[in-house]
């Protein structure tokens, strides 16, 4: 058999300059369809309102347990106002709370919820637990708080823009207390980031989205 002939460089040389022009030409078509979709599709920053920081406060929680404004640093917060005797918004307001722990159960870590008493007089935390299981509140990402009254009533009329006015009692003798069905909104530095009406799905929709948008970007500085 005749011996194949030797591969001369200049052949050697052509063909690596043949495999350099392909690499060229394949990066040349592949990054430009990676990266500039990354770049030019990169969503625009959402600009939030800011309600002022929730102060400092010592309240309890659905466990009995001390529960403070530390409780909310380092996560979002999602938040609303209930009392387990409310036999109007609340129960409602609970459903949709409900399906936000719902729809935030990918960020558990990072997205959390709670719900302030209104009635704190009267909810305890041992009837502040039983209201909870009514919703099936994952007890790591939703709590419930209450205290004594002057202490709830000043955060929650105050720096968390709601009402406790009483208006006397209901039919069947329940407090009928002055609420709205708002939630608020509380970044990972105890901002207030924005005010939604749990009456509208539009809002919702824009709290859940909200809500993720600033779990992501504090993840990411």
């Amino acid at each position: 058999m005749d011996p194949q002939p030797a591969l001369q460089p200049g052949s050697a040389r052509s063909g690596r300059k043949v495999l350099l022009w392909m690499l060229g030409v394949f990066l040349a078509a592949v990054v430009p369809a990676v990266v500039l979709p990354t770049v030019v599709c990169r969503p625009k920053p959402i600009e939030l309102d800011d309600y002022g920081e929730v102060p400092a406060f010592t309240l309890r929680d659905e466990t009995g347990h001390e529960f403070t404004q530390e409780a909310l640093r380092g996560h979002v917060t999602l938040v609303n106002f209930i009392f387990t005797r409310c036999e109007s918004i609340c129960p409602v307001t609970s459903m949709k709370m409900q399906k936000l722990q719902e729809k935030t159960a990918m960020a558990s870590d990072t997205i959390k919820l709670v719900s302030f008493s209104v009635d704190p007089t009267y909810d305890t935390p041992e009837r502040l637990a039983a209201y909870a299981k009514r919703f099936a509140a994952d007890p790591a990402r939703w709590r419930f708080v209450t205290g004594p009254l002057a202490s709830v009533q000043a955060l929650v009329t105050g720096p968390m823009m709601q009402s406790m006015q009483q208006n006397g009692v209901t039919a069947s003798g329940a407090p009928d207390i002055a609420h709205n069905g708002h939630f608020l909104l509380v970044d990972t530095q105890l901002h207030i980031r924005g005010l939604y009406d749990s009456a509208e799905v539009t809002r919702l929709d824009a709290l859940v989205h909200h809500a993720r948008y600033l779990a992501r970007t504090a993840s990411s500085r």
